[in-house]
């Protein structure tokens, strides 16, 4: 079984399968008659989907970026880049450069924001 959908071709297989799901519940009278094995494959199938979605068939304007949840989470915070950057112990540069989208940001600076800001590490992976 997948543990993550890399494909269009494999979306579609995942959700030709949800839908399999969703024709058996429906003759059986609800999500309710699904068997426990089938309830949490469906389940499983339903999140991958979900994630893939995020990630792939969002228009761009709505796909999040690295910049976009650093600086959402600054502004929560009432932070700046400079603060940042002191509260990692690194440069301004580095920070803006990251930010900007023209160096690639090391796992260090990965686990930084993760640790001083509260960021989600799979949700930075994500967006990386």
């Amino acid at each position: 079984m997948l543990d993550k959908i890399r494909t269009k071709e494999q979306y579609e297989a995942i959700m030709f399968m949800i839908e399999k799901y969703i024709s058996k519940a429906t003759k059986l009278g609800g999500f309710h008659a699904l068997s426990k094995k089938d309830e949490k494959e469906l389940e499983l199938l339903t999140l991958m989907a979900s994630d893939y979605e995020k990630l792939n068939l969002l228009p761009n304007s709505f796909k999040l970026s690295l910049n976009f949840i650093v600086m959402q989470r600054l502004e929560e915070m009432n932070m700046n880049q400079s603060m940042l950057a002191v509260l990692l112990n690194t440069t301004g540069s580095k920070i803006s450069k990251i930010l900007s989208g023209k160096q690639e940001p090391d796992i260090n600076f990965l686990k930084a924001i993760h640790q001083h800001l509260g960021i989600d590490g799979n949700l930075l992976l994500e967006v990386v």
